[in-house]
């Protein structure tokens, strides 16, 4: 049996499928736990520390 190839819309589904999966994992909330702590090096952490310092300077 030959391999079917998949038209346009279902080869669309599966890329936007797949990319909107990675979006999810990447912006889900990070919990507390030792697995799931964000890097002291991460850019997103950095930014939480400097809003954090403008919050508090703003009060």
């Amino acid at each position: 049996m030959g391999v079917t190839r998949l038209k346009r819309k279902d080869r669309r589904n599966k890329t936007v499928s797949r990319v909107e999966v990675q979006f999810l994992k990447l912006g889900r909330n990070i919990e507390l736990g030792s697995r799931s702590q964000m890097p002291k090096k991460s850019q997103i952490t950095k930014n939480d520390e400097i809003l954090n310092a403008l919050a508090t300077e703003a009060k």
